[in-house]
Formats: C-alpha cells, structure tokens, sequence
C-alpha cells in the first residue's frame, strides 16, 4: 500500500491537529510555493507601446534632443501626458525625489501627495490630455524646469567613493550624451549594466505588491472555504480590529501614526514640510 496522504491542519477536528502540531506545520509549509516570474499588471500598467509615443513624442518636441526648453515641454505634456513619465524615467528618479528637487530649485510647493496622484493620474488615462487648472500647471512646469536643468547640466564630478545618481549612459554628459544614445541606440552591455544596477521590473513589482498579497489571501481563503467551509472576511487597507488601533492591513505605507486623537488633529491641520523622499540624493 502507497503512503497514506498527508491531511491538512483545515481538514481535521481541532483536536487532532493539536495533538501533532509539529506534523501540521511541516504539512503546511511544504506545499508553500513562490511564485515570481509572473505578476499582475495592475491598473495603470505601461505597455511598451504607450511609452514609445511618448519618446516619439518628446524627441520631435526637443528636436533630437538638441534643446530642452520647459515652454515647449509645457505644452506637450499637457497634450500627451505620458511625456513626464518618459522624463523622470531618463532622470532615474521616484516621483517624491523628483517632487523634493522641484520644490528646492523652483521655490514651488511640490508636495508629493500631488505628484503621486499625477503619476497615478497619467498611468491610468497616459494620453489623455491634463487638467489646466493654475495650481497643476505651475507644479508641473516646475518638475518639467527641473528635470531641462539637471538633463541639461549632466552630472557633476563626484568623490571615487561615491556615485551621482545622473551618472548614466544618458544623462552623464548632458545633452551630447542623449543626442548620441538616442541616434545610435544604446549596447546591450551598457543595457545590461543599468538593468544589473536597478532590478528589472522593481518599481512594477513595487506598484503592484498588494495584488501580489491579495492573490495570496484569494487562494488561502479559497483552500478554506471549499473543503471545510470555513468563512472568512478579507482585510481592507486601513482596516482596524476592535481590540486595538493597529491596522489589519501590514502595509507601512497604510499605517496611521499617533495614537492621541489631540495628535491625530494636530497632524492633520499642520502645514506640509517639505522634507525629503525616503531615498537620500544629493543634487547640487
């Protein structure tokens, strides 16, 4: 006779399974899998396509790149908005980096909350043209003088310990070096190097990691709720249980800090301090 099968802890009496945890355990985890090479898309995905017409885009309004000036750039972003999104790709940077610089160099308030909420805005409708309200405007002309300024200025030397987060393929020498990558095209190995620093699909997996979770919690509650009928109520992201004021959710991005409602007000009626992104840069 075969072995018998192993029974998991969701399909025996409680009693049972806490006669012989340690079996339980070793049954559940080893039918624990990771799967990594395929993640979802997500609202907001970027499909090759979109991208090239917003460089096509960008290049005809540079002319080959041959000048950047904010005035032009203005009025093809408002158009095409998926153009910033080809800028801040050619600059490296998060939107709140991008954000922080704007803020420090234009005397503009860009407040990060605004410049998340653009980035979402745009990935989800990329070709539909921006709202021209005057705040917006003035808040993307100040990301888009930022990023004419620091493409055009290159990267300054640094010390040989350290390394400026401009000192790419393109951005090292300014506007000769993206003239040169963008009318003979880049070498795989110069590819493979940028990959190799700044891990392929990292800020879509990033982007996407709840779905990741809530693909998770649909197959556990699945397993649960077919073979023992075991019901269950999926967490939302900033839900909290009655016992305590922790969130359900795990996600640090979701968690509400202060536990004094006094704190809570007086957090939420402070002005905004501009303050930098999480990821330290230094641009001078």
């Amino acid at each position: 006779m075969g072995d018998p099968v192993m029974k998991y802890p969701f399909e025996l009496p409680f009693a049972e399974v806490q006669a012989d945890l340690d079996t339980f355990v070793i049954a559940v985890f080893s039918c624990l899998e990771s799967e990594f090479l395929i993640m979802p898309k997500g609202l907001g995905f970027i499909d090759y396509p979109v991208f090239e017409q917003g460089y096509e885009a960008l290049k005809q309004a540079t002319k080959g790149f041959t000048f950047l000036e904010p005035e032009s750039l203005l009025q093809k972003t408002s158009e095409a908005p998926i153009v910033i999104l080809v800028l801040r790709t050619m600059l490296g940077f998060t939107p709140p980096e991008w954000a922080y610089l704007a803020t420090l160099q234009t005397g503009v308030e860009v407040s990060q909350g605004f410049v998340r909420a653009l980035d979402r805005k745009i990935r989800l409708s990329p070709l539909s043209p921006l709202a021209d309200g005057k705040v917006t405007v003035e808040r993307v002309k100040a990301l888009i003088d930022t990023a004419c300024r620091l493409l055009k200025e290159g990267a300054p030397p640094a010390s040989p310990d350290k390394i400026h987060r401009l000192d790419k393929a393109d951005t090292k020498m300014g506007l000769s070096g993206l003239q040169t990558l963008a009318g003979m095209g880049v070498p795989y190995a110069m590819l493979l190097y940028e990959r190799f620093l700044g891990r392929p699909f990292a800020g879509h997996r990033d982007s996407v990691s709840d779905l990741v979770g809530n693909s998770l919690e649909a197959a556990v509650e699945d397993a649960l709720s077919k073979p023992a009928s075991v019901t269950g109520k999926p967490s939302g992201p900033r839900e909290y249980r009655a016992s305590t004021r922790r969130p359900i959710s795990s996600s640090r991005a979701n968690s509400i800090p202060g536990s004094s409602s006094r704190r809570k007000l007086r957090r939420t009626t402070a002005r905004p301090v501009t303050r930098p992104p999480e990821s330290s840069i230094c641009l001078r």
